[in-house]
């Protein structure tokens, strides 16, 4: 492994839960990406084309981010079926209505956000960790708040930032619940509270 650290130079216990953690993100990452691509086929404008072109690049990017930085660890991807965006579907399936849709994209976002962030204000994380966390904060910020408005402004004759705002605590009651569940499986992988 040019350039990088060797595995057995690298505390196995923390590898193993970094790689572990390192794949659920990444894991969110791609299964969001299919989200947007649905958006995209369902949002015709000139503008809602170019940002979700942009988001869904972003997905992608943060995905090989942190595909990357598992490997510089010295380990592969795990393949994660039960992640996030799975329990989410699995409660709610995928919405037919394009202001649910949104809301829902709004709510995974602000789940990522707040993942991040909190990752970052852990000790001990390593400072290539905390790069990939900077950047990939940095676009969630922006993933939140273009997607909000869009939805908006899609709802302002049909409900208005009410009925969006309805779908968004609607949406949040399912995110905790899973985070619930998802906090316990991700404790009992790393032996640590996520």
């Amino acid at each position: 492994m040019s350039g990088k650290e060797p595995f057995e130079l690298l505390d196995p216990d923390l590898t193993r839960r970094e790689i572990i953690v390192y794949s659920y993100y990444r894991d969110a990452e791609l299964r969001g990406s299919n989200l947007l691509y649905r958006l995209l086929r369902l949002i015709g404008d000139a503008e809602a084309q170019i940002n979700l072109t942009q988001h869904l690049a972003d997905e992608t990017r943060h995905a090989w981010l942190w595909t990357e930085r598992i490997q510089e660890i010295g380990g592969a991807p795990l393949p994660i079926d039960d992640g996030y965006q799975v329990r989410i579907g699995k409660r709610v399936g995928v919405p037919r209505d394009i202001i649910d849709l949104l809301a829902l994209t709004v709510v995974v976002e602000q789940r990522s956000l707040r993942r991040y962030r909190q990752h970052m204000r852990r000790a001990g994380v390593p400072a290539r960790t905390l790069a990939v966390l900077r950047a990939v904060t940095k676009d969630e910020v922006w993933h939140v708040d273009w997607i909000r408005r869009k939805a908006r402004e899609l709802a302002a004759g049909d409900g208005g930032a009410a009925r969006v705002d309805d779908a968004i605590r609607r949406y949040r009651e399912v995110d905790r619940a899973v985070m619930a569940e998802l906090a316990e499986v991700e404790e009992a992988l790393t032996g640590e509270p996520s």
